[in-house]
């Protein structure tokens, strides 16, 4: 297994720049493992694939307003910060858009706000301490940081965030969670499937694409998660009624599959809160997942990586060129997977 097996060409017109409209329009392919089979439907009629006792778990995180213009106290100089993680009130990791920002640099913010450069984690990525919480500030001074990929502007911030976002945390949405509505979260619920919600806060590096020649070199990006007690007992419930996992996003499925390593049981999950840094390749075994809402991930990244473990790389690439023969649209703002 090398990295160039989870390559696969995509040209910048298949790249979804803005948001369908309503959410729940966006097409949905359906991949049945078992069966071999591709269905083309949208997604406001995913519930036609599920079944009355399935679990659906929805990742919460909430993207934060993390891009933030700045200016260097000595000259002047304007450059642009975005937050990447948060290590304690004062201090962040951070990515700077500019030169000069060595260990020791004085940074001042809008609304009085000012900030130190105090270590380097190589290429861009910063240590900043601030003078105060930022996080407070960042409604007003901070602006939602798009993929790189997207161009266009986005009118509406919320547009990037899921219906059932709550906690902040996240640089990045999970993206597969775009496409529910509130009308659609009625429907599945009187037709028996029920939902729960964990917290895996994302960062940035979920869009870097895998750079060594083994995805085995590769240091996976570690990210802060909470599977509370309530996500423990659904879970847990429902496998033993005959229910299936279905994971909303390869965030969902992190966190999921995290908390089952945990577990000293063949099946099940425990509660837990912290780092995770699981590194879903193929040959992996899922503990509880049965099923997967996902996006279209970008060639060489580790969100392929993780869903070519759930189903067979080839027939998730064949999946890909079936999607891309179709006019699909790739990645944040685009149409959607449901694998079973």
């Amino acid at each position: 297994m090398i990295t160039a097996d989870f390559d696969y060409e995509l040209p910048s017109s298949y790249i979804a720049q803005s948001p369908i409209e309503p959410r729940d329009h966006a097409r949905l392919l359906v991949l049945n493992r078992k069966e071999e089979k591709l269905e083309h439907t949208i997604f406001s009629k995913i519930g036609d694939y599920l079944r009355p006792g399935d679990l659906l778990v929805l990742n919460q995180t909430r993207v934060i307003p993390a891009r933030i213009i700045a200016r260097k106290m000595d000259t002047g100089g304007k450059f642009e910060i975005l937050l990447l993680r948060k290590n304690d009130s004062f201090i962040w990791e951070a990515l700077v858009g500019g030169k000069g920002l060595t260990i020791g640099k004085k940074i001042e913010i809008r609304q009085g706000i000012t900030a130190e450069v105090v270590g380097s984690l190589g290429g861009a990525r910063r240590v900043i301490r601030f003078d105060k919480p930022i996080e407070q500030y960042l409604e007003s001074i901070g602006q939602i940081p798009l993929p790189p990929y997207i161009h266009n502007k986005l009118d509406d911030p919320e547009r990037y965030q899921t219906v059932y976002a709550r906690l902040s945390g996240s640089v990045a949405a999970p993206t597969a969670g775009l496409h529910f509505t509130p009308r659609l979260f009625s429907q599945l619920k009187k037709q028996g499937i029920r939902f729960t919600k964990l917290t895996l806060h994302i960062g940035l590096d979920t869009f870097a694409p895998v750079e060594e020649e083994h995805p085995d070199d590769h240091k996976i990006h570690t990210e802060w998660c909470y599977v509370p007690p309530n996500v423990v007992r659904a879970v847990n419930m429902t496998h033993q009624s005959g229910g299936r996992i279905i994971a909303v996003g390869t965030t969902s499925v992190r966190a999921l599959e995290s908390a089952a390593l945990r577990a000293s049981e063949a099946y099940g999950i425990v509660t837990y809160e912290g780092p995770t840094e699981l590194f879903i390749l193929p040959g992996f075994q899922f503990k509880i997942v049965d099923g997967m809402i996902t996006n279209f991930h970008l060639p060489r990244s580790t969100l392929v990586m993780l869903v070519s473990a759930f189903v067979d790389r080839r027939k998730l690439l064949s999946a890909y060129q079936v999607a891309k023969d179709s006019g699909y649209r790739f990645y944040s703002f685009g149409d959607a997977m449901l694998i079973l």
